[in-house]
């Protein structure tokens, strides 16, 4: 007996109903919770434009109902600590309305619905304390618009937390950029308001806001954060804006030192500032606002070391570049299709309608043409001549016994059955040669069919974020340790996992792939693995990625059939670098070493074709293509894989002509199977693929056909009993050949697979 063992640990992210996902969603729901409650008492008691701020309203009319009541008691702490109370009834009116609504009325946190709501809320409170102290009239047209600009300023904050529950990035390409930038605005006049000896809060934060766009954004991230910033003083008070009227100029030309160090940077707007002050006209204010640009510059010099585009998504040319490139791809697969279908059309057309001689009339005009009985044969009695004629031409072989008797009289009887047998060969050989014909053009026609796939897949839209600093970053840190890096490109996935790819020309390839992941991981200071390289003719492509949270781990056995030396069937369990894992299984046609070359050949086929980038669906269709072209003999292998998303721990189960597989899930044992036709039998690959729900611990067993259906009873028994994978799978094996009930035994192999929580997602 053989025994395998295989472990790979792979990582991602995604909510499972465990203690540890429980404990960190517990963490995260009251970080949230403190933060809206800190964010409702820094924003109580701010004013904007010389009137109380109503943004701790919108942030509780925008937040699902938890963290609404947080903003409320923050907001409210605030009030009672200024002795605030009474003058702040308007905004503890407006937002207990917001809490009720939200309590009775709200279903699901819809931006629209927390506009309205806000805007309602403000205006109902603002008109009822109006009323009460007998000002009605004068104030309803002031709350109209108050409750207006209350609702908009909720609707974008509203925006904004659902795009962050989506994915927790700062997501400012359009159409949110929009929404940032209110709320951005709004908070720097609240910010402004604030009452410090000597320093403007508000200011601080948008000197450090705009250095740092700029410095990471170039000139348009310095221009416009610079004029948010100036239009959010300006709404606190003219004495504060116009001292810093020149700070979008500052971020436009600090703009121009993109990727410089940082003091450059920090020194440069510093001194930009105070000559564009200079030439503006120097008064008190100016002074105390050139203190506050260099704190906020300080602040951009503490937090650049640790700025990352990771949690910062900033649309641009790279996104429409990918947008375009996407486009032509997919109209070149739609034009390969429009020819291959053109084609196949033609090559119908030109089939119906070739001239097809008749061989009775090529050989009654060579064996008739001087027989001095022919005018007897073809005018006196053609109708019975014919018919002789017709019933040779059918007849594959021609003897006295069952030659036609309508031509019984003919003089010629020995050169009309040669001719006639001479015809059947030539129109067998004509078949044959038109059924391989017809063979090598539906082979084409799949492998140009497989060809628009590939294109289009590769013009299809990943979820993924280019990182051009990471890029650069790895490409500088490799070539300061002496390698050669052809390219680099660096991106985040949607769970925010960077994956890294780098390419070397074959003459520079390092030979040690954990020392290129050890410097990269040392430079970006996170922990990475790595695949191992996948070479082309020309290039070797090394992918990195950042170890995610789940673990896969796989366990097989393995026994020969009869008195074999080798197994006939062939498994690997391998990554694609993008957190996906495979667990593949080939059964070869037979036993032994010749099985054993088919079954490899699949299965290394399709590992090198899945990391390479090919999904597996075009991938099993190429494999096919090669398995019939390879060679005249017969030779086919089934395929049976399990696909892995470790970021979702979602599980797909393909198939081509394998066995059943087996999952235990929820407490309940399912069986998987599938009546497809194993790889290289027929043109079109016949595949199975199915996505199935799969849990943290729950497990799936794959075997080859040297399994017997009267095992499985048995092995759902085990799984239903047992959590030890490698004694499951042991004894599936070491039971094999009780419970199969054919004479001639074949090759067995049995793996096991389930996932777990890995160790660096736990600290």
């Amino acid at each position: 007996m053989i025994f395998m063992t295989v472990k790979i640990v792979k990582k991602g992210d995604k909510m499972l109903k465990t203690a540890a996902t429980v404990k960190t969603g517990v963490l995260r729901q009251t970080g949230a919770f403190i933060l809206s409650a800190a964010g409702g008492f820094c924003l109580a008691g701010t004013d904007i434009a010389g009137d109380a701020s109503f943004l701790n309203i919108s942030l509780a009319g925008a937040l699902g109902l938890p963290l609404s009541a947080a903003a409320f008691i923050g907001s409210l702490l605030r009030y009672i600590a200024d002795g605030s109370v009474a003058r702040s009834m308007v905004q503890i009116a407006a937002m207990i309305i917001c809490l009720i609504s939200k309590l009775f009325f709200e279903s699901e946190n819809d931006p629209k619905y927390s506009g309205i709501t806000t805007a309602a809320a403000v205006f109902i409170s603002g008109a009822a304390v109006s009323a009460i102290v007998g000002d009605l009239l004068y104030k309803l047209v002031f709350y109209i618009f108050y409750g207006a600009v209350s609702g908009f300023s909720a609707y974008c904050l509203a925006v904004i937390a659902a795009s962050l529950n989506r994915r927790l990035v700062l997501d400012l390409s359009a159409p949110l950029s929009c929404a940032y930038a209110v709320i951005y605005t709004l908070v720097t006049a609240s910010l402004c308001s604030v009452k410090v000896p000597y320093i403007n809060i508000g200011i601080i934060m948008g000197t450090a806001v705009t250095v740092t766009a700029a410095y990471h954004y170039r000139c348009s991230g310095g221009v416009i954060c610079g004029a948010l910033t100036m239009c959010g003083a300006f709404l606190a008070s003219s004495d504060f804006g116009m001292p810093i009227i020149m700070m979008p100029a500052a971020g436009l030309l600090t703009g121009y030192l993109y990727k410089q160090k940082a003091g450059t940077a920090a020194g440069f707007f510093i001194g930009i500032s105070f000559a564009l002050a200079v030439f503006s006209g120097i008064t008190a204010d100016s002074v105390y606002r050139i203190l506050d640009i260099i704190f906020g510059t300080v602040i951009f010099l503490v937090i650049t070391p640790s700025f990352s585009d990771k949690w910062v998504l900033a649309g641009g040319k790279d996104e429409a570049a990918a947008e375009l490139i996407g486009s032509h791809l997919g109209f070149l697969a739609g034009s390969i299709e429009t020819v291959r279908r053109e084609s196949g059309r033609i090559a119908e057309v030109l089939a119906r309608n070739a001239d097809k001689p008749c061989d009775l009339e090529i050989n009654g005009g060579k064996i008739c043409e001087n027989c001095h009985r022919r005018l007897s044969c073809w005018y006196g009695d053609i109708e019975n001549t014919r018919r002789g004629f017709r019933k040779m031409s059918s007849l594959a072989e021609i003897s006295r016994e069952n030659f036609p008797y309508e031509l019984a009289d003919c003089l010629h009887k020995e050169e009309l059955t040669a001719a006639f047998e001479k015809s059947a060969r030539e129109k067998m050989t004509a078949k044959l040669l038109s059924l391989r014909f017809y063979d090598s053009q539906k082979l084409l026609f799949e492998q140009i069919r497989i060809t628009e796939e590939l294109i289009e897949a590769a013009g299809e839209r990943l979820d993924l974020r280019y990182s051009e600093p990471v890029s650069k970053g790895i490409l500088a840190r490799l070539e300061k340790y002496g390698y050669r890096a052809k390219k680099a490109a660096a991106c985040y996935n949607s769970r925010n996992r960077l994956l890294a790819e780098i390419y070397f020309d074959v003459e520079d390839a390092p030979e040690n792939c954990l020392r290129i992941c050890d410097l990269i991981a040392d430079e970006l200071r996170i922990s990475l693995d790595f695949i191992e390289p996948v070479r082309s003719e020309r290039e070797v492509r090394i992918r990195l990625f950042e170890t995610p949270p789940y673990a896969l781990e796989a366990y097989g056995a393995s026994v020969c059939a009869g008195h074999s030396q080798e197994t006939g069937d062939t498994s690997a369990v391998f990554s694609d670098g993008t957190g996906i894992s495979y667990v593949v299984l080939s059964d070869g046609m037979g036993s032994g070493r010749e099985a054993a070359l088919e079954s490899k050949m699949v299965v290394s086929l399709f590992r090198r074709l899945v990391s390479s980038g090919v999904n597996y669906s075009s991938a099993i269709k190429l494999i096919n293509s090669i398995m019939l072209a390879k060679s005249d003999e017969e030779a086919f292998a089934t395929l049976d894989a399990v696909r892995i998303d470790l970021d979702t721990c979602g599980l797909t189960v393909i198939k081509s002509g394998a066995s059943a597989t087996l999952i235990r899930h929820g407490g309940q044992v399912m069986k998987i199977a599938s009546p497809t036709f194993p790889i290289g039998i027929i043109q079109e690959a016949d595949t199975f693929a199915r996505d199935y729900d799969f849990d943290e611990n729950d497990i799936a067993i794959m075997f080859s056909d040297g399994i017997s259906e009267n095992e499985y009873k048995f092995i759902k028994e085990l799984l239903l009993s047992s959590d030890d994978l490698k004694f499951i799978v042991e004894e599936i094996c070491a039971k094999a050949e009780l419970f199969n009930p054919c004479v001639r035994s074949d090759d067995v192999t049995v793996i096991g697979l389930r996932v777990h929580r890995s160790e660096k997602s736990k600290i």
